[in-house]
């Protein structure tokens, strides 16, 4: 089986190919932006006709999209989160119809939660900012594109390798600079935000599950850790990981955050359709997900 991973070089992709290339009997294929694809693909700027040529080079029995964008200004986003996936969708339509396509979504694409309930796939959609709605404008591509495709929506992934670009990634690298210094204080924003963690290895794990599923899958399935975590908890766990003895502040002046905490309080996934139609569920806990993230285990 000949796999195309997009975005192979990215936190998702490098785990989702690395998890791939353990599969028996695949050849894992990489594309993107980066010079070290051996597929070149700029989803935010590729014609469709160049892009079905590139595919029909790749010959893929499978494409795995893991390109997207998580910061930027609105334009950005929609280039590379609704754009991007419509043109891939045109152009396998064109070079390589039989393909299936495996495109990772976000649960930001269903906006605010109901405090102490989990969304089904079957919810409302009310994504609070450009990001959200760039990656809902994504999903909508996928499935109505009549190609043999699942979108799996990802909750907030943590793990080894984790980006500054999210918060755990981030308080793990505002820790490490502070060391075990006494007097030093982290400036944090509004840590009160409940959020379903997802350790980046399961998310790979469904991956290949999607990959190797018979016949037709669900349009839509969430990939999370079924449960809603408060930020606050996941800040206390870094802290006593890295040993740090300095002071916390939060809702610091001017320190650094992400808008949407403050726009969607409570984020929490239904797995159970996952379960279902991929026999996944995550086997990584917080504290494993954490622990990796700290220690650099198990980054591609």
């Amino acid at each position: 089986m000949r796999i195309l991973v997009l975005g192979h070089t990215g936190y998702l992709g490098a785990h989702v190919a690395e998890r791939l290339r353990a599969l028996p009997g695949t050849q894992v294929l990489g594309g993107g932006r980066s010079p070290a694809a051996g597929f070149p693909v700029d989803l935010a700027a590729v014609r469709p006709e160049q892009l079905a040529k590139t595919l029909a080079t790749a010959a893929p029995d499978t494409v795995v999209n893991c390109a997207g964008a998580t910061g930027g200004d609105a334009v950005t986003l929609a280039e590379v989160n609704a754009r991007g996936p419509a043109v891939l969708c045109a152009a396998l339509r064109s070079a390589a119809p039989a393909a299936r396509l495996v495109h990772l979504g976000s649960a930001a694409e269903y906006g605010p939660g109901a405090v102490d309930s989990r969304v089904t796939e079957s919810a409302a959609t009310s994504p609070a900012g450009p990001y959200g709605a760039t990656k809902l404008a994504g999903t909508a591509a996928v499935t109505a594109s009549g190609l043999d495709a699942v979108v799996l929506r990802v909750g907030n992934p943590v793990g080894p390798g984790a980006p500054a670009s999210g918060l755990p990634g981030r308080i793990a690298g505002l820790l490490r600079a502070a060391g075990t210094d006494p007097e030093a204080v982290l400036r944090l924003g509004d840590l009160s935000a409940f959020r379903d963690f997802v350790d980046v290895r399961d998310v790979a794990g469904a991956v290949a599950l999607a990959v190797t599923a018979p016949g037709p899958l669900p349009p839509v399935l969430n990939i999370g850790g079924g449960r809603a975590v408060p930020v606050r908890e996941l800040v206390r766990r870094l802290v006593r990981l890295a040993g740090f003895a300095g002071r916390i502040e939060e809702n610091a002046a001017g320190a650094a955050g992400s808008a949407r905490s403050a726009e969607v309080s409570w984020q929490c996934s239904d797995i159970g359709a996952a379960a279902r139609a991929l026999g996944w569920r995550p086997v990584h806990s917080l504290d494993d997900a954490l622990a990796a993230l700290w220690g650099g285990e198990g980054t591609p």
